[in-house]
């Protein structure tokens, strides 16, 4: 039986700040918390989860893995909107003018995507 992904780690110095940022995000929830990480999971329990590890150093280089969002229920610039609102901000990785997404950054600088087609667009 292969491997199942469990939880995806992200590392940050204020692990409070980012992990209630990605619950406003995809409107998930704190399932457990000690003083070093932060796990949030969907509210239906489904896997994977994320822990957010509380450590020393900021962010310095550009993420090797990102999550790619896709908007559901609501136009994709719509979505930008609230994602921008929650306190992502507009990055560049040099992704230049022709790509169809936009890459963002969370609080502490970590970069992922808002893709241009909603969930809905794929499903079509």
């Amino acid at each position: 039986m292969p491997s199942q992904l469990a939880t995806v780690a992200i590392d940050a110095v204020q692990p409070k700040v980012v992990a209630d940022f990605w619950c406003a995000v995809l409107d998930w929830h704190v399932v457990e918390e000690d003083n070093e990480v932060i796990s949030i999971a969907p509210r239906d329990k489904i896997s994977p989860t994320i822990d957010v590890i509380a450590v020393p150093e900021g962010k310095t280089v550009k993420n090797r893995l990102h999550f790619d969002l896709r908007a559901d229920g609501v136009p994709t610039a719509e979505e930008l909107e609230r994602l921008l609102a929650l306190g992502a901000r507009r990055t560049d990785v040099g992704q230049g003018p022709e790509v169809s997404w936009v890459v963002l950054a969370d609080p502490e600088g970590n970069e992922f995507c808002l893709l241009s087609r909603s969930v809905q667009d794929v499903q079509e």
